[in-house]
């Protein structure tokens, strides 16, 4: 584990899950600048500590893979010492702070060849997973992510820290370039902004609208979208899928809606933390050296969205002299 912060701890605590339930892995130690965290995090789930990486890779030729959770802006620098010592890595989400680094890390991983997968966590949500079935033809998204004020992930705006799961999402069920990007937002708390709105349109003519905010009062994620004679809702927190549909259905509603020409279907779904299937997937990937479920052209993908979406954002407020406005 490389970085320990509130979302690494998280990492090292269902890696160290996943071998006690007699998962082939074994937590060999977590790595952070700040050594006292290291320390701390290290006694509390039976590891070692470092506050060097080049001290884990150097004394410890074992490590085989490693997750990545420092800022964002520190991605490259780490997973490439780690790639080039022989390391597969799980680089947490953003990809990358740049285009520019995002590629150079896919060909450290290609030339070195190392596992190499990023953490959209959502791609392991069960709603979402239960989802990909009924999918044929999505035209239509409606997307909001909200979320209550916490002093993390401030070294990115909300559209790299949270609009970005969905972003991942959409792209992966309409699996069709973006053509055309609209946006606004706004800095509410911090240097950054905290909320922010997009209307995305693919190649495929579908549309899709995005809002997400760290500044709410209350926590939503939903992604709802149409595609021809279907309705489906994923409710990402309650693990949830409703699927409603006009007419003969493929997947063979159950349950009749107040319509009866609309049946309605909730697929079967187990739950599970996204977390723990994700880096279950991951070290299954480390071990079968097979393409991960989410490999780093994804994430680039997801990132050249998302920067997208943060330039119209700023062309946006210099339209509106946004600077000027909030000074008053």
């Amino acid at each position: 584990m490389i970085g320990v912060g509130a979302f690494g701890r998280n990492h090292a605590r269902v890696y160290r899950q996943l071998e006690d339930q007699g998962e082939p892995v074994r937590l060999l130690g977590v790595v952070d600048r700040d050594v006292s965290r290291a320390d701390a995090v290290g006694r509390e789930f039976g590891c070692r500590s470092f506050g060097s990486l080049e001290q884990l890779v150097t004394t410890h030729s074992e490590v085989q893979a490693a997750s990545v959770t420092v800022p964002t802006v520190h991605h490259l620098d780490v997973a490439r010492i780690l790639i080039e010592a022989g390391v597969d890595v799980l680089i947490e989400k953003p990809l990358a702070s740049s285009l520019d680094d995002a590629d150079e890390l896919i060909g450290l991983a290609q030339a070195n060849q190392r596992i190499a997968q990023v953490g959209h966590l959502e791609r392991f949500n069960p709603a979402v997973r239960a989802t990909i079935p009924l999918i044929t033809q999505p035209m239509f998204f409606e997307v909001h992510r909200l979320s209550v004020f916490t002093p993390r992930a401030l070294d990115v705006d909300v559209v790299l820290d949270l609009m970005i799961h969905d972003l991942d999402i959409v792209l992966s069920f309409v699996n069709s370039p973006f053509a055309d990007v609209r946006a606004v937002g706004l800095p509410i708390l911090s240097g950054k902004t905290d909320i922010a709105n997009a209307r995305v349109e693919f190649a495929s003519g579908c549309v899709a609208n995005f809002t997400a905010s760290r500044v709410s009062t209350e926590r939503i994620r939903k992604l709802r979208f149409f595609q021809p004679r279907q309705y489906i809702s994923i409710d990402y927190g309650r693990q949830d899928v409703v699927a409603f549909t006009v007419g003969d259905d493929p997947g063979k509603p159950t349950t009749p809606s107040v319509n009866p020409q609309i049946g309605r279907v909730k697929p079967a779904i187990t739950a599970e933390e996204p977390l723990h299937a994700e880096l279950q997937s991951f070290l299954d990937a480390v071990r079968s050296r097979s393409t991960p479920v989410v490999p780093l052209e994804d994430g680039r993908r997801a990132l050249a969205l998302a920067l997208g979406i943060v330039d119209q954002i700023r062309k946006h407020s210099d339209k509106i002299n946004l600077e000027k406005l909030a000074s008053r």
